[in-house]
């Protein structure tokens, strides 16, 4: 099949076919015609049909693949089917696929297993790569040593081109990746790069030391994992180098690593703009209890701090009583109110993340979104002045819709737009500074702020205006 030629919609219509394939031919115990089948495919493609299989068959279907597309596929299952695949393994097919695993693939399957399982995987492999396992777990969670491989490709400075070259053919086939090579001095310090592009088109006579990179960008182990994310898609780079305090090379992070971290991460703060807690499992294999576990904090905190529009309603009780029809409006003012916060909110938590704002950039934040909040807001009360007097006065014949109710409507929301968003934009940055995930203050905690304010704003402008 040739790559490249089909649309979304059409895969979707092509992966259901082989799906279907796939199943008849296991069905009709067409061993061969199965791994003729799958043997052309890219193990995303494989794992995925693997993924629309019964249980039973995976094993079947897993053990027909050859050892280095296995392999491929397996780091490519989830969670669930690694973990079925490597019960049922013998001894000698395990250490086959981890034989085959690069290391950051390896600790991110540990990471995901049972102790159990996790026992077993350390007991087959080897005992440097037990090691570095041992090593890379050791890391906080969401540091770059907990997602970086020890797998590179290291050179001496005193080498020649020709050496260089002969040390990737002998120790490349096992390493991550060959495009970029490190010069290390004899204490391991990290002294300069170079691309294999380099080395080919060098001289085979030239010294390391002469040709190299030294302008080195390089992350330390500790260093969070979202921000040597968003370094290597800054700088467009294939890997990076991590070292440790005493600029020692300890292992490197590769692009396809780094694009899992920015998945969670968009994910994660996605959860924490919707009011909920993260999670680490897909949607359809979150159970309903774990479901209601992440989503039900926020909603309690989010409905006890809402009690206080109840109670701003509650004291300005009388006011509502002599012009009713001031409460009418009251949902179309929260409403516009939350809209403008959640857009100012989601814009600066975006930046944020993108690194595009900081904190010594909150001023200037303010003052842009200050400047279309007045614009917004004269927009929205000029058709909401329009809408009432020819709408709700004229065409419905309300006569409670005066001129002068339909002022306390339209400055009340040209205040709340304004509130809002110096609310939206600001929270996010001042959260981010104490060491808040700027996220949470997104859409729902800032339209219950917003909720209030706008109550506020209102009767304070009916009973300048009205004299309620």
């Amino acid at each position: 099949m040739e790559r490249g030629r089909y649309r979304v919609g059409e895969q979707e219509i092509i992966q259901t076919q082989q799906l279907e394939k796939l199943e008849e031919l296991v069905l009709q115990k067409q061993y061969a015609q199965i791994r003729d089948f799958l043997s052309p495919m890219e193990a995303p493609d494989i794992a995925q049909l693997c993924a629309g299989l019964e249980e039973s068959r995976l094993p079947l279907v897993f053990r027909l693949l050859p050892k280095e597309q296995a392999a491929e596929v397996f780091v490519e299952l989830d969670s669930d089917q690694q973990e079925m695949l490597i019960q049922g393994f013998s001894n000698t097919e395990l250490k086959e696929v981890l034989d085959e695993l690069y290391l950051d693939d390896t600790v991110d399957i540990v990471e995901e297993m049972p102790a159990n399982v996790v026992k077993r995987i350390l007991r087959h492999s080897d005992p440097e790569t037990r090691k570095s396992i041992n090593e890379i777990l050791k890391y906080p969670e969401d540091s770059t040593g907990s997602i970086m491989t020890t797998e590179y490709v290291d050179l001496k400075e005193t080498m020649t081109v020709e050496g260089a070259l002969k040390r990737i053919r002998r120790t490349g086939l096992d390493k991550e990746t060959i495009n970029i090579c490190y010069v290390v001095d004899e204490h391991r310090h990290l002294i300069g790069l170079l691309s294999i592009r380099q080395l080919l088109l060098s001289e085979e006579t030239d010294v390391i030391g002469k040709i190299m990179e030294t302008n080195i960008i390089s992350v330390h182990t500790l260093d969070d994992q979202e921000t040597t994310a968003q370094a290597l898609r800054k700088y467009g780079f294939l890997a990076l180098p991590v070292v440790d305090s005493e600029n020692r090379l300890v292992g490197i992070v590769t692009v396809d690593d780094a694009m899992d971290v920015l998945q969670e991460e968009v994910t994660e703060d996605i959860e924490l703009m919707a009011a909920i807690l993260p999670g680490d499992k897909p949607y359809l294999k979150t159970g309903v209890l774990e479901t209601w576990k992440a989503r039900t904090p926020w909603l309690l905190i989010l409905m006890l701090s809402a009690t206080f529009t109840g109670i701003i309603l509650t004291h300005f009780e009388s006011s509502l009583q002599a012009c009713a029809i001031l409460t009418s409006f009251i949902p179309m003012l929260s409403g516009t109110g939350g809209n403008s916060g959640t857009q100012a909110s989601t814009a600066v938590i975006r930046a944020l993340s993108l690194q595009e704002v900081h904190f010594c950039d909150l001023v200037r934040v303010i003052w842009k979104e200050f400047r279309v909040s007045i614009c917004c807001g004269v927009c929205l009360a000029a058709a909401n002045f329009v809408k009432m007097m020819v709408v709700d006065r004229w065409l419905m014949h309300n006569s409670a819709v005066t001129p002068l109710v339909a002022l306390v409507v339209c400055a009340t929301l040209v205040g709340t737009v304004i509130c809002a968003k110096l609310v939206g934009c600001s929270l996010p940055i001042l959260a981010e500074k104490v060491g808040f995930d700027p996220a949470v203050m997104a859409s729902p905690f800032i339209s219950t702020i917003v909720d209030s304010l706008s109550l506020l704003i209102y009767f304070q402008f009916a009973t300048l205006l009205l004299g309620v």
